[in-house]
């Protein structure tokens, strides 16, 4: 079955970096789209970015563009979030989840089936 696993949170000042991994089993990695989504207390969970199955393609929230950057390792089954300049505003849990096409991920959360457990971001000021 699908199994998704986060990592990589923590705690870190404002303006500091971090670096979420995702490491993703029991499916063809390779030919699906992946996304990252957050959700913090209280709020919906929201889209950060999605990379296609190639990783030619990436996309992101208006809010972390600039900032955040997605990528994948298709020999290492893991697809990555590279966090910079993170505000107090990213604080949340961090979600992995595949898209349902090597192009396409849905921005609206209900729309995905797999989720790992997350990963916690605090940001402080």
């Amino acid at each position: 079955q699908v199994h998704l696993v986060e990592s990589g949170g923590g705690l870190v000042q404002a303006g500091g970096s971090l670096r979420l991994t995702c490491a993703a089993s029991g499916f063809p990695f390779s030919i699906y789209a992946m996304g990252w989504f957050r959700q913090a207390p209280g709020k919906e969970r929201e889209f950060v970015a999605s990379i296609t199955s190639n990783g030619d393609n990436t996309y992101y929230a208006d809010s972390v563009k600039g900032r955040f950057t997605i990528s994948r390792d298709n020999a290492k089954n893991t697809v990555y979030l590279q966090m910079n300049s993170l505000k107090p505003e990213d604080t949340a849990t961090y979600y992995c989840t595949v898209g349902d096409s090597p192009l396409t991920l849905s921005t609206v959360a209900s729309h995905s089936t797999f989720w790992g457990q997350g990963t916690q971001v605090t940001v402080s000021s």
